[in-house]
């Protein structure tokens, strides 16, 4: 064939030209058709042209389903940075934990993606006008890309899309659609609207150019990761090494992206530039989690949610169709891989221990992911020596009660100008009364700056406290002694005094003996040493296994 890649059909094999509007397989009828390319031929050119390209989307232009980029409809997508989570990282154990952070795209989520190579396609095409069904991301992504390419686009999303989310589609000109009803039942009506009108829908997992989109995730990651874990002197000259991690981590709905990133991750394998695929962990919502129920029950096919119950609308999907057996499929034969849900309410804390751990405002979406990264290290299916990397997704909108809860900012009322003698005097009577209180005073005594630093933005996230620190054992028992704390977080293994010194001599103070004690500690230890800490301590934790919660519970028990 002409071109420098085809599309092959899942079903029957044969090999076709590719053609947005040519849905169907034209031997067989099928709707599963895949990109394929000339792989060896790819890997000996576009490798040495890599270093010389910008970082974005378009420097893998040859492993996508476009003859010519259009430079002018770029917004700049891809290239989002791999960043490590060195706190997060610390207080789950996991010295190997990345985060691709897909917030930096052009509209805030990796759906610009799909849009990009999707539009570009459709702009080659000559295709003028197209249809979309949303739970919100994917609407507000194509409409950007349209309205720079010139392409009319129709948005059909459910009624339980957040309305700020439908404002900014309106925006770029979309006409939007809003269906009262499900999101699948959303879907149903925008391909019966496609289908009378004769117009492009994008479908999906069955979208060529969508998958295509989706697979530049991997390509990036196995590209940056070999960057960040190769020894410095390869850096300078030579090719660049690939990397791929154990683990790719990534929230579902209806499967889009999981099935994207795996088929690049099997694109760089088969091209030799990775050794292994990932295992791949596709993380639902317990109120729509088709997958994970057939998952667990080791079913093909998996039976449609009609009725989902969660507030994350945009993992709403309740029938992922054959994406599902397709992915799962390709997970048994690849690098393996797992299905897990978490509840509501985990990915709401997980969006606080993001934002105020790592500085990551992310979506409720985006938070299902690294509530399915905690489950999974807790219950030992993800080792903490493993390399993992988590989508993060997209950017949350605005910050919804639910999510917040009540008490999360404090009101300071100025007095008028008549009611003080200077500005000054009102403004700092103003507040004081915002610090008025007398909050519990804790003590961190950790000779490990990463430990006390961790500990600290728990704290310092969670709660009202009066923080001190001690970088040993003797300066913490000095401020113990000064200071009279209300609650001691003490580390056991600590040079010059340790942390059973340190609480021997706590105790036998009567100044200090009632001051409450938890130990957190990396040490394992024996039989011994836990009976000597028995009846003086209040709590025993394991650094990197500990959650924030688990800690700020013992402290709000022992300090109210």
């Amino acid at each position: 064939m002409s071109s420098h890649f085809y599309v092959k059909c899942l079903d029957c094999g044969l090999e076709a030209p590719y053609a947005p509007l040519a849905i169907n397989c034209p031997r067989c009828n099928g709707e599963w058709r895949e990109a394929r390319y000339d792989y060896p031929n790819v890997k000996e050119t576009f490798l040495t042209k890599l270093q010389s390209r910008p970082y974005n989307l378009w420097r893998y232009h040859e492993l996508l389903p476009i003859h010519t980029p259009y430079p002018e409809i770029s917004l700049g997508e891809g290239g989002t940075p791999l960043i490590k989570a060195i706190n997060l990282g610390t207080m789950l154990g996991c010295s190997n934990l990345y985060i691709k952070d897909e917030r930096q795209g052009p509209t805030a989520s990796f759906k610009d993606r799909q849009a990009a190579v999707t539009i570009a396609s459709l702009k080659e095409a000559g295709i003028t006008e197209a249809v979309i069904a949303s739970t919100g991301n994917v609407a507000i992504a194509y409409s950007a890309y349209a309205a720079r390419a010139g392409i009319k686009l129709w948005a059909f999303l459910t009624s339980l899309v957040p309305a700020e989310k439908m404002r900014e589609v309106a925006i770029y000109g979309t006409q939007v659609v809003k269906v009262t009803s499900s999101y699948d039942q959303a879907k149903q009506v925008a391909a019966e609207f496609a289908r009378q009108r004769g117009l492009y829908l994008d479908r999906g997992t069955r979208s060529i150019p969508s998958v295509e989109g989706m697979k530049t995730i991997a390509y990036e990651i196995a590209e940056r990761l070999g960057l960040r874990l190769q020894p410095a002197p390869e850096l300078n000259g030579g090719p660049i090494r690939w990397q791929a991690p154990d683990w790719y981590i990534q929230a579902v709905s209806g499967g889009l992206g999981p099935v994207g990133v795996q088929k690049g991750f099997a694109e760089l394998y088969q091209m030799g530039l990775i050794d292994k695929i990932p295992a791949i962990a596709a993380i639902q919502t317990e109120g729509c989690s088709p997958m994970v129920q057939a998952w667990q029950k080791k079913e093909k096919t998996a039976q449609p949610v009609h009725s989902p119950r969660t507030h994350i609308a945009t993992l709403s999907t309740g029938d992922p169709g054959r994406t599902y057996t397709l992915l799962q499929e390709r997970m048994l034969q690849g690098g393996g891989g797992i299905f897990e849900s978490v509840s509501d309410e985990e990915a709401f804390r997980t969006m606080h221990v993001l934002a105020k751990m790592e500085g990551l405002s992310v979506e409720p979406a985006a938070a299902v992911a690294f509530a399915g990264l905690i489950k999974l290290l807790r219950t030992g299916k993800i080792k903490p020596h493993d390399t993992i990397v988590v989508n993060c997704s997209g950017h949350t909108m605005a910050i919804e009660p639910i999510i917040l809860g009540k008490g999360w900012a404090r009101n300071v009322v100025l007095p008028s100008q008549a009611s003080y003698e200077t500005p000054e005097e009102g403004l700092l009577a103003a507040l004081s009364r915002v610090t008025a209180d007398r909050y519990p005073k804790v003590l961190i005594i950790d000779d490990t700056p990463e430990a006390r630093r961790l500990i600290l933005r728990i704290m310092q996230s969670q709660g009202n406290y009066t923080l001190m620190e001690a970088t040993n054992g003797r300066e913490g028992l000095d401020l113990a002694n000064r200071q009279r704390p209300d609650l001691i977080i003490l580390d056991l293994m600590m040079p010059e005094m340790d942390g059973f010194a340190v609480l021997d001599q706590l105790k036998a103070n009567p100044d200090t003996a009632s001051i409450p004690v938890i130990v957190v500690t990396a040490k394992e230890l024996t039989a011994q040493e836990k009976e000597r800490l028995s009846g003086q301590i209040e709590s025993l934790l394991q650094k990197g296994s500990f959650m924030d919660n688990e800690l700020l519970g013992e402290i709000r028990t022992l300090v109210k």
